[in-house]
């Protein structure tokens, strides 16, 4: 029993961080888990800059409502979800997702909740679990799955190494070299090619 899980954005939607800052015009939001390997640390760093601009939930999902998936990313997910079961596991959180999982055509998502004042402003963050990735691939290998998992960031190399097969999806030059013993691809065919035939094994 197969499941593929996936990491979300910068594997099948553009970073929602990144969108923002270019749509607030604040640099420093471009700052992802591509940079900053530790997540509580980043989300703690976001949420006061926001506050700093006086920004809240409201103004992140009007960037998040002109998000599209990725070129190819639905075609994808489509042909991957005929072959097996997929799990999109990512750090963001469902008030970010909801609109994006509309566009991919509802995937099975386990993510993270944000914690909103009555004024729309974030003011914190829950996790659905410690090392959330990992975790969730090391549940599902304790309930008969063989896990397949790919992503672009540091907070998605756990899963990856804990997985029978794992591959690096459009990921930085710097983590690429920092792990020369995963597949690398840029292509979703030379992805889907890749998880066919771990599939197959």
């Amino acid at each position: 029993m197969n499941v593929v899980c996936l990491d979300l954005e910068g594997v099948l939607v553009p970073e929602i961080w990144i969108a923002f800052s270019e749509a607030s015009g604040i640099p420093e939001l471009r700052r992802t888990t591509r940079d900053e390997p530790d997540y509580d640390k980043l989300m703690r760093w976001r949420i006061g800059i926001l506050k700093e601009h006086g920004l809240g939930l409201k103004e992140i999902q009007e960037t998040i409502a002109k998000i599209d998936p990725m070129p190819g990313a639905k075609e994808f997910l489509d042909e991957l979800r005929s072959l097996t079961q997929v799990i999109i596991i990512s750090d963001t959180f469902s008030q970010f997702a909801g609109p994006l999982m509309k566009k991919l055509g509802m995937p099975t998502i386990f993510c993270n909740e944000l914690i909103v004042g009555e004024g729309g402003e974030i003011t914190g963050f829950k996790m659905r679990c410690e090392q959330s990735k990992l975790t969730t691939v090391k549940a599902l290998q304790s309930i008969g799955f063989d896990t397949i998992a790919s992503g672009d960031s540091h907070n998605d190399l756990g899963m990856i190494l804990a997985s029978k097969a794992g591959f690096l999806f459009k990921s930085t030059e710097q983590i690429k070299a920092d792990h020369p013993e995963l597949p690398a691809f840029e292509t979703y065919e030379e992805l889907m090619d890749a998880i066919k035939k771990a599939l197959a094994e």
